[in-house]
């Protein structure tokens, strides 16, 4: 059957739509904050902390599916907090989704402020601090808008990222359709039910996504 179904075909994309700016807005603090102190501290182990960070970057998503499943479920330490905190389980919920956006997306959000907050001439902001700047205004007057650029395309890499998701989101959220059924899981779906239409209208989208995404992020800087 290759029927188009404009409601199948919109309920997806709406539905990856919330979970890509919820993750992404929550990824983006996380990433600001630890990319930042990170970039500056000093400490014993750090290389180990980094990599660590950067482990989702090169696990297979089925892998970090099943961790997430693992700690979330019912005999999980996060699913029973999530039992007392929300009195309920987070697994096939559409927070899970968000959460497994949140894992995957985080490593190239990390690496890409990190990367800019390292650029950034410490001399610069020793001269603010001896002017009596704090921390906090060091953080927000010198370090944000120096890493402006940076932290543009952390965000955009994100957003990308959290939308492509398929395997961690499969294994932690399900693919429950108008609940937590994103476009990536639901072109998984129509191929193998042989809705050929409709798979090839998202994947048109996701390209469409993708390539408005990487041409924005390929922009020169403005001087």
């Amino acid at each position: 059957m290759n029927e188009f179904d404009w409601g199948a075909f919109i309920e997806p994309i709406l539905i990856s739509i919330k979970i890509t700016i919820v993750a992404s807005i929550i990824v983006f603090i996380l990433a600001i904050i630890v990319s930042r102190h990170m970039s500056r501290a000093k400490f014993r182990c750090k290389l180990i902390l980094d990599t660590f960070f950067m482990i989702p970057l090169v696990l297979p998503p089925t892998v970090i599916g099943f961790i997430l499943l693992f700690a979330f479920g019912k005999k999980g330490f996060l699913g029973q907090l999530s039992e007392i905190v929300f009195g309920q389980s987070l697994v096939f919920t559409w927070w899970a989704g968000v959460i497994a956006a949140i894992v995957v997306a985080f490593p190239l959000v990390y690496q890409t402020m990190k990367a800019g907050f390292d650029s950034i001439d410490s001399d610069l902001e020793a001269v603010a601090r001896s002017l009596g700047a704090t921390e906090w205004q060091v953080f927000r007057y010198v370090a944000l808008p120096l890493n402006k650029r940076m932290l543009v395309v952390a965000f955009t890499l994100g957003f990308a990222r959290s939308l492509g998701e398929f395997g961690a989101t499969l294994m932690l959220a399900g693919n429950i359709p108008g609940r937590t059924q994103t476009v990536a899981t639901a072109i998984y779906v129509a191929i193998d039910a042989d809705r050929t239409l409709l798979a090839l209208a998202w994947v048109a989208i996701l390209i469409i996504f993708s390539f408005i995404i990487m041409y924005f992020v390929r922009q020169p800087a403005k001087s």
